[in-house]
């Protein structure tokens, strides 16, 4: 039976990139290996998928039984339903260590970078695999989503030359030009629902017993976003009532280096403890880019 390789709900470019990534090196080494994912993917990952030549992860609901190996989460609330009944061999990711627990010792690589990617060069180089030109395409796409092109606060020098290897092994020679491509299909809204629109790349999370959502829209100028604003609005408050104490949706716009974030909770001055900027509906957080490192642990602390 193979096992598993799969990211977290809702899934982005690094989560289906480092699946596809883990999965071949997973085979490499002799362990039989499938990429799957918890969800279609984005218009920005279908770019980066077609663009090379690669195959979207078959998409499951159920690991019950299951070998898994987990890359760019370790949080349950980001997991199946019946995770607990699958045994987790290994995890490669770049966000805080999460409340899986397992009864077997296991493979981790969880680093300080800005993308599950770089750890996955890493991951490859240690074992002294070859990352196929593909595949390597993929990765250097997925670090550039998840740094903003090195603008966000999460980038970090190994992301830098994890980019330089991996566009020498996919021929990319312009990678500034690579990820404005991507960047502006990730603006795209043309065509999509408000709830396709909330859910592109969004999180749940579990703040002192509350149940946070947090989502993200980037783009490369936020007046893209005016004629769906209203909508966005009356969509978060429907995930809200979802038994959420609070849904917050980011608009950041990658230009000016900063984001929007369009807010509806229970209680609004978390916002202000969190932030130190007052709003009902919404507040501009200037240089506020990353969900991870700037977004989720202000809120924590905020929730305590």
């Amino acid at each position: 039976m193979a096992v598993l390789v799969l990211g977290h709900m809702n899934p982005d470019t690094d989560s289906i990139i480092s699946a596809i990534a883990v999965a071949d090196a997973l085979n490499k080494r002799g362990i039989e290996a499938k990429a799957v994912a918890q969800g279609e993917v984005t218009p920005e990952s279908a770019f980066v998928l077609e663009k090379f030549g690669l195959t979207a992860p078959e998409v499951v609901t159920s690991v019950a039984g299951q070998k898994v190996w987990l890359v760019d989460t370790s949080d349950k609330a980001q997991l199946p339903a019946d995770i607990d009944e699958a045994e987790i061999c290994g995890v490669i990711d770049h966000h805080k260590l999460g409340d899986i627990t397992t009864s077997n010792p296991l493979e981790m690589w969880v680093w300080p970078v800005g993308c599950s990617c770089t750890a996955i060069k890493g991951f490859y180089d240690h074992y002294g695999l070859e990352i196929p030109a593909g595949i390597a395409g993929g990765m250097l796409c997925a670090i550039l989503s998840d740094t903003v092109m090195f603008k966000s606060v999460t980038c970090t020098d190994a992301d830098k030359v994890a980019v330089e290897a991996l566009a020498k092994l996919s021929n990319v020679s312009d990678t500034t030009a690579l990820g404005m491509e991507m960047f502006k299909v990730k603006s795209a809204v043309d065509g999509a629902t408000m709830e396709e629109l909330v859910f592109r790349d969004y999180k749940d999370f579990d703040m002192n017993g509350n149940k946070v959502g947090i989502g993200q829209l980037e783009v490369v100028d936020l007046s893209l976003l005016d004629a769906v604003k209203s909508g966005l609005k009356e969509e978060i408050a429907k995930v809200k009532a979802d038994g959420r104490h609070s849904v917050f949706l980011l608009l950041t716009d990658i230009m000016k280096e900063g984001s929007e974030m369009l807010i509806c909770s229970d209680d609004a001055s978390v916002v202000e403890k969190a932030f130190g900027v007052a709003g009902d509906e919404s507040v501009w957080l200037d240089g506020v880019m990353s969900r991870k490192k700037q977004v989720v642990p202000n809120f924590e602390k905020a929730f305590k």
